[in-house]
């Protein structure tokens, strides 16, 4: 998940166009000349930090291979009400076939790195990590996390596929931590899978278990009280990465930090992120 792959991208604008396209924008097509060119801008009405930008300029080239995309904020900046994050000279029937799909994504986007910088922000100067989770929009997690990222968190597991996570379900469906992370380290060596291991625990009595097992990463403590979590990380003590998780808020994220955590995984960033506010203008 550190850099976004080209044809992911492509694939996901030529589906985006075509569910709203289809056969033709019709309004553009019966009013506006086929040969007209036009300029347009993107302006913030808001605050925030913001993203996408990368991504409205290869839609734009994608629909006119012949525009013009002039660059004036990069993503991961600042914004506030009234900056103008890019104009864009094109087709102007390829403008408005494109603007829905860059707003869109870009106000998504925005809203999430917005929400990922005030997170990051908040563990400033500590040794920890702020993590996403797998509380994505479907199709769009690769944009969202990397959206976390452009953001300043960092990205856990991209899927089911490339870590092993532990979960309460797991281990009650299982039976228990250790019948869990005993499995886990069966199907590992037999599918000659080199994965790392998050194993979540609810209590002191399961974190002791699972200490007991070992053999697996990082330890996940849900939704442990300030109190308990810093025994919790005092008593893993380095044997393996700590997480907390679990109603993570900007107001109680320093303080779970300053417990000695190596990570906090937050889903607030991609599913309680809203929208940063853009607007894309043709110029008369």
């Amino acid at each position: 998940m550190k850099e976004i792959d080209e044809r992911t991208l492509d694939r996901f604008i030529q589906e985006a166009l075509f569910e709203d396209v289809r056969d033709g924008d019709h309004t553009s097509l019966a009013c506006i000349p086929p040969n007209a060119r036009k300029r347009a801008k993107l302006l913030v009405k808001d605050e925030g930090v913001i993203a996408g930008v990368m991504v409205a300029e290869k839609i734009f080239k994608m629909l006119d291979a012949d525009c013009l995309f002039t660059k004036y904020i990069d993503d991961g900046q600042d914004v506030k009400y009234g900056d103008i994050v890019f104009e864009v000279e094109a087709n102007a029937q390829s403008l408005l076939k494109g603007e829905r799909l860059v707003l869109n994504t870009m106000q998504r986007m925005s809203g999430i790195s917005t929400m990922s910088s005030r997170f990051a922000v908040e563990v400033e100067g500590l040794p920890v990590q702020v993590l996403d989770t797998r509380k994505t929009t479907p199709r769009l997690r690769f944009l969202e996390k990397w959206a976390v990222r452009i953001g300043g968190c960092h990205n856990y597991r991209a899927g089911l596929y490339d870590w092993i996570m532990i979960k309460d379900n797991h281990v009650d469906a299982c039976g228990s931590h250790t019948k869990a992370i005993e499995k886990v380290q069966q199907y590992l060596k037999e599918k000659n899978l080199n994965l790392g291991i998050t194993v979540e625990v609810r209590n002191l009595v399961e974190l002791h278990e699972v200490l007991k097992v070992g053999g697996i990463t990082r330890i996940m403590l849900d939704n442990f009280e300030l109190p308990l979590l810093a025994e919790a990380v005092a008593t893993i003590n380095g044997q393996f990465e700590s997480e907390a998780s679990g109603g993570v808020t900007l107001k109680t994220v320093r303080k779970i930090a300053k417990t000695g955590v190596n990570y906090i995984s937050v889903g607030a960033l991609t599913h309680s992120a809203g929208c940063l506010d853009l607007s894309l203008k043709i110029q008369k």
